[in-house]
């Protein structure tokens, strides 16, 4: 007898139904998380599953119910706090939902690689893709979609014809901004993110926004690449003039760049230059000091990408294209303090 014979085969609906005392329909509509069956009933199937280790055919499903149960994602640099934890939230609000999510990860973000990505996972059968889309060759490529196929943005641009979930950027950084003058400083200088990120850009509006509106001076912006690296460059460059008391840095990272140039440049944080930072990483809490920053709830972010990626599916492809847009919040910790 070979080996292949000796291994026990696995477990199929039917030794489920025959070990919780139902009918293979029973089992079936617990699966389906059908509402029509008894409590006492789930939970026994449910105890049954678990004992035997039964895992669902998901090829048989899909040819029954013409749907995959897997829903494709297509993101970049996931090295990066923001697209990592927006990845994160997405998969653990489809695994929730039932489904099971494919990743394709890009190292480059043009246009040709987006659609190439969204081309494999629509051959894959997904029931629908999730596209983290913050930069403008991104959101450009939503243009070409597969027809019918059902699609989310995320970060995405306001033209595109797909339903897009974003983070209020604008909102933010006039949070941050808004902050600081009401601390007493005069104005506010900033370190951007890249120029052809859409997060970046808003950001950038919401600063020089609330310093228009307050008719204070508008300095000149600093470049910078998300890096600590940019932020140390910058941070150089800002210690060295006298009038900055006062910086808003488009995320953390380059938050913690400064921080270390002004340290070594002997100008101390808050009492000479108060800083606000953007994402709330984990890490931010642990500066020295602390860091004052802007918090993005990407776990949100992630159960509304899913909730209306579905209502797409389940309707057969959008009647009218969503726009769903999280609130930020400041936090203040101690990089940051009155002047007045």
């Amino acid at each position: 007898m070979t080996a292949a014979a000796d291994r026990p085969r696995p477990p199929v609906m039917s030794d489920v139904a025959r070990a919780a005392g139902v009918s293979h329909q029973t089992v079936s509509r617990v699966l389906n998380d059908h509402p029509n069956v008894r409590g006492e009933t789930r939970a026994r199937v449910l105890d049954a599953i678990d004992r035997l280790g039964y895992r669902r055919n998901l090829v048989a499903r899909a040819l029954v119910t013409s749907r995959s149960r897997t829903l494709g994602v297509v993101s970049f640099d996931t090295t990066l706090y923001g697209p990592a934890s927006t990845i994160y939230g997405i998969e653990q609000a489809a695994r929730t939902a039932g489904y099971f999510v494919s990743i394709v990860s890009l190292k480059s973000i043009d246009a040709a690689s987006v659609r190439d990505a969204i081309g494999y996972l629509a051959e894959q059968g997904v029931d629908g893709v999730v596209v983290v889309a913050p930069q403008r060759s991104a959101a450009r490529a939503l243009e070409s979609l597969p027809p019918g196929l059902p699609a989310v943005a995320v970060e995405g641009s306001h033209s595109a014809d797909v339903s897009v979930v974003c983070i209020d950027q604008v909102e933010g950084a006039r949070l941050a901004t808004r902050h600081l003058l009401d601390l007493g400083h005069e104005t506010v200088w900033h370190v951007s993110g890249p120029s052809d990120w859409l997060e970046a850009e808003g950001r950038h509006e919401g600063w020089r926004g609330v310093l228009r509106e307050a008719g204070r001076p508008v300095p000149e912006v600093l470049p910078g690449d998300w890096s600590p690296r940019a932020g140390y460059e910058a941070g150089r460059r800002l210690a060295a003039m006298a009038e900055v008391t006062a910086v808003f840095l488009a995320n953390d990272q380059m938050a913690l760049g400064a921080l270390r140039a002004f340290t070594e440049a002997g100008v101390k944080v808050p009492e000479q230059i108060s800083i606000v930072g953007f994402d709330d990483i984990p890490e931010s809490e642990f500066f020295s000091p602390p860091l004052t920053t802007v918090r993005q709830d990407f776990d949100v972010v992630g159960r509304h990408s899913i909730e209306v990626l579905l209502r797409q599916i389940d309707t057969a492809g959008p009647d009218t294209y969503e726009r769903l847009v999280v609130r930020p919040r400041l936090v203040e910790r101690a990089s940051t303090w009155s002047v007045m």
